[in-house]
């Protein structure tokens, strides 16, 4: 068993220190103009928030969909409507309306559009970290950090549970995994039906995104396994596909109860943080030509 480290000290200090933050809402970080409509962003460390504008006639599948190219918007958002009335549609027909002094919480896969003929203001905290701003194009081969997640034993705590307990706590665990997702600045590219797809521009980013949903499913009850891969993966409008995405769900097969397995490409992004790691070996992938080379995640020191 081999144990690599950084040996680059930790600052324990500056991870636990309070944060104080403000910023005037007139003078946002950035302004995405779209088609009926814009939306200002503010940045407050990880935190992403977004006042949205939507002008009367304002439809997402109309004015949005051209720029993001998915079929929905695949976007969970978290707001409150400040004035104007929007309506949100699912392709399965659950609808709900929203308006001034309303909070709301939308999953993603969904349409929106403004009623009436006033616009709509709305101050959302989630989703925004990209809303509105164009995507890579459908077929696009791109570079990604992908990290593919499966709760261990799912069928017999499903039938364990009962069908309706069982949705509720994977509703649950897919909305945590989500605001992770956005705090961690990854991009979800399928649900698998107990786990989650998602790419990231960054090695890091998707380990301490892995880490977080460790310890916040374990909070649920949930026990996941989870493995990282970097390769080119090819974009489709609601998913990636390519020898990466196969690569990382073989990893995660591989993977035990409440470890984080990374290939030997992502643990080489890796060297100059201060992750540690196990070597757990070279294995033969099944449909992959050639061995890759694995890493677990070791656990963060005990403090005290």
């Amino acid at each position: 068993m081999t144990i690599t480290q950084n040996p680059r000290p930790r600052v324990i200090e500056e991870a636990s220190m309070a944060r104080m933050q403000r910023k005037l809402l007139s003078t946002p970080d950035e302004v995405r103009p779209f088609t009926h409509g814009r939306a200002e962003i503010w940045e407050l460390g990880d935190t992403v928030i977004g006042k949205q504008v939507f002008e009367p006639g304002w439809r997402w599948s109309k004015d949005v969909q051209p720029v993001a190219q998915t079929d929905t918007c695949e976007y969970h958002h978290l707001g409150m409507v400040m004035s104007g009335r929007l309506r949100f549609e699912t392709p399965d027909g659950l609808e709900m309306e929203v308006g001034p002094g309303m909070i709301f919480e939308v999953q993603p896969g969904h349409d929106a559009w403004v009623l009436g003929d006033e616009a709509c203001v709305v101050y959302d905290f989630a989703g925004m970290r990209t809303f509105a701003r164009p995507l890579v194009g459908s077929g696009q081969r791109v570079l990604a950090t992908i990290v593919c997640t499966d709760i261990v034993d799912s069928t017999a705590t499903a039938v364990r549970l009962g069908d309706a307990a069982w949705r509720d706590l994977i509703a649950e665990q897919t909305s945590l995994t989500r605001r992770e997702l956005d705090r961690y600045r990854g991009r979800e590219a399928t649900t698998t039906g107990d786990g989650i797809l998602a790419t990231f521009d960054g090695a890091e980013r998707a380990i301490h995104f892995a880490t977080a949903i460790l310890g916040a499913s374990l909070a649920l009850g949930v026990e996941l396994r989870i493995g990282v891969h970097t390769g080119e993966v090819e974009r489709m409008t609601d998913n990636i596909r390519g020898i990466a995405v196969h690569t990382v769900t073989r990893i995660t097969a591989l993977a035990e109860g409440g470890q984080v397995l990374v290939s030997g490409t992502t643990y080489g992004l890796l060297a100059e943080t201060s992750l540690s790691f196990v070597s757990r070996g070279v294995h033969d992938l099944k449909g992959i030509t050639r061995p890759v080379e694995l890493w677990q995640l070791a656990p963060e020191p005990m403090q005290g």
